[in-house]
């Protein structure tokens, strides 16, 4: 890709690609909008927390990072329904999720670089990522 190549975030908007500002930390239970589409969001507490998407109904498209070793409780992502769908990469085994409602970060398993993307299609949410150790990213529904 040529440095000076355009591209464009699931919303439409240019700018959050083009800065800074689609970097978030987060150390607290977030729920997401439409409007925070495109942010990579960097999970960094002690503890983890529940990060809940938006309504599968609207496209839109997430970033999550583990960015600080957290040993007592997992970082969840979850869906309002069971439409998750793909998998990550998890210590060189492909971890499946099909229908499923949480993504889970597993504390003490956890590796800072860890991460899973996902995009929601307006019909399910799509995803994939990288674990390094067995383990640390679980699909479920629950």
């Amino acid at each position: 890709m040529e440095r000076n190549e355009t591209k464009t975030a699931a919303n439409g908007d240019i700018s959050k690609l083009a800065s800074a500002e689609n970097i978030v930390t987060v150390a607290v239970a977030t729920t997401l909008t439409k409007a925070d589409s495109g942010k990579v969001i960097v999970l960094n507490a002690a503890a983890g927390a529940a990060i809940t998407l938006p309504s599968v109904t609207s496209k839109w498209n997430f970033k999550f990072l583990v960015g600080a070793a957290f040993a007592t409780t997992n970082w969840t992502v979850v869906a309002p329904t069971s439409v998750i769908q793909g998998g990550a990469i998890v210590n060189s085994t492909y971890v499946p999720g099909v229908n499923e409602n949480t993504i889970s970060f597993v504390a003490s398993a956890e590796t800072i670089g860890d991460f899973i993307d996902v995009y929601s299609d307006g019909t399910n949410i799509l995803s994939s990522g990288v674990g390094a150790a067995a383990g640390s990213i679980t699909y479920t529904a629950v």
